[in-house]
């Protein structure tokens, strides 16, 4: 049995982790190029995005959640000791990143962290989890770089017209935003998308086949199409305040995926302990909690690291803030609907310089790529050391 001790100082260090990831992570990614192409003011983006990260933890966090606190290790979850060293562990480490102004890869911490503790405690190593992961962390810096740069050569190509490009650009982020799952929207065990819930109460819940296929296409390219009408009906009327607008609402989208998949990364510790002490807290109330911490973080340590990625990476201007914007959204939401923990630092660091180099490498610091891209790895190996040992120290003392 748990103690309610124990479960306290797991809840505290589970919500100190909230708050560093609000901080850092999820508070100052998503509307880092907005603030960098002058869309926002820092403050008023750091606020805007702790609602919205709040949002999206409520609707969309529990895959990650789940993730984290149960797919890390094999042979059993982890112990009240190795869930509380490896929350302390990251929390700390991300928290040093957020001072010092370097963007420290959150998902590869709280990996790490959770991972150390959990062979410490001797459970096994989860291998396909970890290729699974492994993978999107890999795919992502050349996926999300990719698609930023080519984004941004389009915008940039005199020989296509803008108020063609934008619209377009804003037809494929409605089909993405039209099929990406709500926890409202769904059933108790999971979620459903804009699509599928509009399709299913026309057609009824038990159709199958192409009635369903059928409508799910016809909503998702209506709703899309209404986006796109409407950005275009907004480019007529002023070209500057309509990208303006499209930007701001990316950066809105970003943060409430950033909401979604990093709440896991605080709260996927904290899971099995409540399960062993018997406590009775419906997950929806846990993600809100979570989600709470990500506010705090996102109002009172966020504004720092939004200059960091807004300034010091690259001079973004309104087309390559959506060019970068664009594949971080999509990238975001495909590892909430896998549940897999993703950096939103590598996501976001990685299209900015990609949207960058669409330029010649306009403003793109190569030094501070560097110091980012071995702090990322070094937050791996450091979290997963600090926390073995950690485990280690703390278990012979008890």
């Amino acid at each position: 049995m748990v103690s309610l001790l124990t479960l306290f100082i797991a809840a505290l260090a589970s919500l100190f982790m909230a708050w560093a990831i609000g901080a850092g992570s999820s508070g100052s990614t998503p509307f880092a190029p907005a603030v960098g192409a002058n869309a926002i003011g820092v403050m008023r983006a750091g606020f805007i995005v702790g609602l919205l990260g709040l949002t999206g933890a409520s609707l969309q966090g529990a895959n990650v959640t789940e993730a984290v606190g149960s797919e890390l290790v094999a042979g059993g979850t982890l112990s009240p000791t190795a869930a509380i060293v490896a929350l302390a562990t990251a929390a700390a480490l991300v928290a040093v990143g957020v001072f010092a102004g370097y963007p420290i890869a959150t998902a590869f911490t709280v990996t790490g962290a959770v991972v150390g503790s959990g062979l410490a405690l001797g459970r096994g190593p989860a291998w396909p989890k970890y290729v699974e992961i492994a993978s999107l962390w890999l795919l992502v810096p050349f996926v999300g770089g990719g698609i930023a740069f080519a984004t941004a050569k389009l915008l940039r190509d005199e020989r296509v017209s803008e108020s063609l490009a934008v619209p377009g650009l804003a037809f494929l982020v409605g089909v993405v935003l039209a099929n990406i799952e709500f926890v409202l929207l769904g059933s108790a065990d999971s979620g459903r998308g804009i699509a599928t819930a509009l399709t299913r109460a026309v057609v009824g819940e038990g159709a199958t086949g192409r009635p369903v296929l059928a409508g799910t296409v016809l909503v998702t390219v209506a709703f899309a199409g209404t986006v796109a009408g409407l950005l275009a009906l907004d480019l007529r009327r002023d070209e500057e305040r309509g990208q303006r607008h499209f930007l701001l609402a990316l950066g809105g989208l970003v943060a409430f995926s950033a909401g979604g998949s990093q709440v896991g990364l605080a709260l996927g510790p904290l899971i099995p302990l409540l399960e062993q002490g018997n406590v009775e807290i419906t997950l929806s109330v846990l993600l809100f909690a979570g989600g709470m911490g990500l506010l705090a973080g996102s109002w009172t340590g966020a504004p720092r690291m939004i200059k960091a990625l807004s300034q010091d990476y690259s001079s973004l201007g309104p087309r390559r803030s959506i060019a970068a914007l664009i594949p971080s959204f999509a990238i975001a939401q495909s590892a909430v609907f896998f549940g897999v923990p993703v950096s939103f630092n590598e996501i976001i660091v990685s299209a900015i310089v990609g949207s960058g180099y669409a330029a010649g490498g306009a403003g793109v610091s190569g030094r501070k790529m560097g110091y980012t891209v071995l702090a990322w790895l070094g937050s791996l190996v450091l979290a997963l050391g600090v926390s073995f040992g950690g485990f280690l120290l703390v278990d012979g003392l008890l």
